[in-house]
């Protein structure tokens, strides 16, 4: 794949760590010795305000802003969004202005989920703020948005949630390329990608970029808000768009497309008994801090799997796409059921 052709500019830290996860494997292992073997590709470790899987796309959609002369990037996400962060984030770092529409997706009035979080971090970055309730047709409201920037003199440049389109998606291509080199350098034999599947971006580039190389390697993505037939469908048709435009549009097929979405609870954004379960677990066993969105749900998911012996003699990589500091935008929820 020969992506300096699209020009992305670049500032986050690659390649990401890609670490074992003894403790949990320990943890999943069954009384008889099944189990998986557990690795982590650390996309929390991209570093711009924080890191999370954003900022890889985020080096091909701001290369494209810049060439389209753009001054000011705007984009919407729920009200704890880690892509919003890193959009402001990055926006700041280029000089631009960031107008953001956050959803109140959740229904959540909760002070720290409202204030706290990535929303006190977007303040910090200096984005304009609007609000807008659950529901809201969220491409009108960026195209609304974007029109006021345009009559006031600015250039907008539009970012959808999550960035993903078929530019944003080019950041995940190239970290299926950059995954599969550390694993040959390793010696490490990939069975299986895991990671959590929502606005389709990084789930649809994995899969571009594997195909469109030859890899072999399947990614299970774990849905974190739409049903079953919706997220795969979206997730592969991006995919297909991804690979078209790095000139291997056949070589993704449908079978390569799967999410589960068993382990959504009941809804985008509200946790359950579980994610906190799982949100220790990792925690106490390896140290790692996962978000409870999209990181939490993807393990709460691969935990079940695990147990269940979808796994077993498997060795599975979970991206980590980032988010712990969501993690304060949940202390109400939290509070008194880590212990």
């Amino acid at each position: 794949m020969h992506l300096a052709r699209f020009n992305p500019v670049r500032f986050a830290h690659l390649p990401t760590p890609l670490e074992p996860l003894p403790g949990l494997t320990e943890a999943l292992t069954s009384e008889s010795g099944g189990g998986p073997t557990l690795w982590v590709k650390r996309d929390d470790c991209t570093g711009l305000a924080g890191g999370g899987n954003k900022t890889r796309k985020l080096e091909y959609l701001l290369g494209d802003a810049l060439a389209n002369e753009a001054n000011t990037l705007v984009t919407q996400g729920a009200v704890q969004s880690n892509h919003v962060r890193q959009t402001a984030a990055a926006a700041a770092r280029f000089g631009m202005a960031c107008e953001i529409i956050l959803e109140e997706r959740t229904g959540s009035h909760a002070v720290d989920y409202t204030m706290s979080g990535n929303v006190l971090l977007d303040e910090l970055l200096g984005a304009k703020i609007r609000r807008v309730p659950g529901g809201t047709d969220m491409t009108q409201a960026l195209a609304e948005v974007a029109a006021e920037v345009a009559a006031r003199g600015g250039r907008p440049y539009v970012i959808p949630g999550g960035g993903s389109n078929i530019i944003g998606a080019l950041g995940y291509a190239e970290c299926a390329l950059e995954l599969v080199a550390q694993a040959n350098e390793m010696g490490l034999e990939i069975d299986r990608i895991v990671t959590a599947t929502g606005s389709a971006g990084t789930h649809a580039g994995l899969v571009a970029g594997l195909a469109v190389m030859g890899a072999d390697i399947p990614v299970l993505g774990i849905g974190v808000r739409a049903p079953k037939e919706t997220q795969e469908s979206n997730v592969f048709r991006l995919a297909v768009e991804t690979a078209d435009l790095l000139g291997h549009r056949t070589r993704v097929t449908r079978d390569m497309v799967v999410a589960d979405c068993d382990y959504v609870g009941a809804g985008y954004g509200l946790i359950d008994d579980e994610v906190i379960e799982a949100l220790k677990l990792i925690a106490r066993t390896d140290g790692l801090l996962l978000d409870p969105v999209y990181t939490g749900k993807a393990m709460k998911g691969l935990i079940a799997l695990s147990r269940q012996g979808v796994f077993d003699g498997e060795t599975v990589v979970f991206l980590h796409t980032g988010g712990a500091q969501g993690l304060f935008g949940y202390q109400g929820e939290l509070q008194g059921k880590l212990g």
